[in-house]
């Protein structure tokens, strides 16, 4: 059966594609096919083959060849570098899940896993009365939480592991990313988040490699064989 995950984050601007790259490049070196996408992306420019965003472009080339369309990776792209809920108002539309689901249904047909990864932070409004956590919970996706290592991250992760499960989702690992190499004392936070959130640690990601290079600190077989 094909297996999905969503890539929450702590906040925006954690390493959540990063990290997601990194979890796309292990998976597929257990030997099955995992492609990326980014459901929903805001501050996407304008290029000669229409919008494009950064993330979903390198989701696309940690994917599995042969690597899908952008349109299923990435089928809401949003030109203002905003909050979705802004920056779809500033262009006059409403944000539903529809294509969201739509573009789901082809690609985990395709591939062995997908790795959805979210946008900003668990809390983050698409529009009134949706949220970056809908797409998870719609989808029924278990959740993998990214940590980005600087200070204040214990209260962040901790507040979002307990609202992805009042939420009713499933937390099933997290992933430290190294945003800040000058972190105070760096190993004795990395302990408390591995006793306090109620996940396992996938592994943690150092500051400066690239996905491929850092592919084998994680845990591939998070989904099972």
């Amino acid at each position: 059966m094909t297996r999905a995950l969503f890539i929450a984050g702590t906040d925006t601007g954690i390493g959540k594609t990063h990290a997601a790259c990194t979890l796309l490049h292990a998976i597929r070196s257990t030997g099955r096919s995992a492609c990326g996408m980014k459901p929903i992306a805001s501050g996407c420019e304008e290029t000669s083959e229409g919008l494009r965003n950064d993330d979903a472009l390198a989701l696309q080339d940690a994917s599995s060849a042969p690597q899908p369309s952008y349109n299923e990776i990435n089928p809401v792209a949003l030109r203002e570098p905003l909050s979705p809920h802004l920056a779809a108002s500033h262009e006059g539309v409403t944000i539903t899940l529809s294509l969201v689901h739509a573009a789901f249904d082809v690609l985990r047909k395709r591939y062995d896993v997908v790795v959805v990864e979210g946008v900003g932070g668990w809390r983050v409004p698409l529009a009134p009365d949706l949220f970056a956590a809908d797409i998870a919970k719609t989808l029924a996706l278990p959740v993998v939480l990214v940590v980005g290592l600087r200070l204040g991250c214990l209260s962040h992760a901790l507040l979002t592991a307990e609202a992805i499960e009042a939420d009713g989702c499933k937390l099933v690992g997290w992933i430290g990313n190294r945003i800040d190499p000058q972190m105070l004392a760096i190993e004795e936070n990395i302990d408390t988040l591995r006793g306090l959130l109620p996940a396992p640690c996938l592994g943690i990601l150092p500051h400066g490699l690239s996905p491929e290079q850092a592919s084998d600190l994680l845990d591939g077989a998070v989904l099972g064989a």
